[in-house]
């Protein structure tokens, strides 16, 4: 394991972010300058924020995961951090839509609301309030569909 993978490597969920980061690096859906990563005082990282491509239905858009943050910078910003600094390059690059399978408390301070509403689902079964997108770019409304993820997701 490298870099921020070994650090977050403690536990199992942890183990398993840090193996799909791993295998979407090779992966066509992997996009240069969309992994951030977010360090301490001492330049060591302590959160990591990734979107990859995925697709809405036939429209190209990008997917938020995995994102991790060390435990004990957990609550301060470091996350938060990551997540506006991907949102922000995305958008330079000028992609249009995110999504993310997260949890519905954290993800709407970034402008993200409930899939559903604009006709976006999954393949596979989840919580409604925990699909979420959102459009990086007000003049492209979110296209409903079936989001499609990379090959490594499993989806």
């Amino acid at each position: 394991m490298t870099g921020l993978i070994g650090l977050i490597g403690l536990t199992t969920s942890a183990r398993a972010e840090a193996d799909l980061v791993d295998a979407l690096r090779p992966d066509p859906a992997w996009i240069d300058g969309l992994s951030i990563v977010t360090t301490d005082d001492h330049d060591r990282p302590v959160g990591h924020a990734l979107l990859t491509r995925c697709h809405i239905g036939d429209v190209p858009a990008l997917c938020l995961a995995p994102c991790a943050v060390l435990p004990e910078y957990q609550r301060t910003g470091a996350g938060s951090a990551a997540v506006r600094a991907a949102l922000a390059a995305a958008a330079e690059l000028g992609e249009r839509h995110v999504v993310v399978l997260g949890h519905p408390d954290y993800y709407p301070r970034f402008g993200f609301t409930r899939a559903s509403a604009h006709g976006i689902g999954l393949s596979v079964e989840v919580p409604d309030e925990a699909l979420m997108a959102l459009a990086l770019d007000g003049g492209h409304p979110l296209p409903a569909g079936t989001v499609r993820y990379a090959a490594p997701f499993g989806i």
